[in-house]
């Protein structure tokens, strides 16, 4: 996929969860520059780009990275889906499962078991999405803003 069609979806994802929460991209998107950081994010070790598709034209994206467990779990690591969107018209006909059905595969044969997805308050069909995959809430993060 070229990049710039990614970040033309990582912006329209990113207008979308500003409507909800305006502190979404200065607390929870991607940094600038969006390109470079979309960039690493494609061909880092430890993290990765799944695109989704229709009759070829690219619809979504899903970027996850795996991160260490505390010592305590013995090297293991979790992946963790930071980001998963799908265009409006191209919900609820599949994509979506498509790629967390790989993306699970794929971190299941790099020997990982634990997962977790980042999931911002009040995108209920986010929420959903997750539950109907196996995904039920760990935690819940707080945050308050001074006006």
């Amino acid at each position: 996929m070229d990049l710039p069609a990614l970040v033309t979806l990582y912006l329209e994802l990113e207008s979308e969860m500003v409507a909800l929460k305006p502190v979404w991209r200065l607390t929870d998107g991607m940094a600038d520059p969006i390109d470079q950081t979309l960039a690493a994010a494609m061909h880092g070790a430890d993290r990765g780009i799944l695109i989704g598709e229709i009759d070829g034209a690219p619809v979504g994206f899903l970027a996850w990275r795996d991160t260490a467990l505390l010592p305590q779990a013995a090297g293991a690591k979790a992946a963790v889906i930071e980001f998963v969107f799908t265009t409006p018209a191209a919900r609820e006909v599949g994509v979506g499962e498509a790629m967390i059905g790989t993306f699970l595969t794929d971190a299941e044969t790099r020997g990982i078991g634990l997962f977790d997805a980042i999931v911002p308050p009040g995108h209920r069909a986010a929420k959903n999405f997750f539950e109907s995959s196996g995904f039920k809430a760990r935690r819940i993060v707080m945050h308050r803003e001074v006006p």
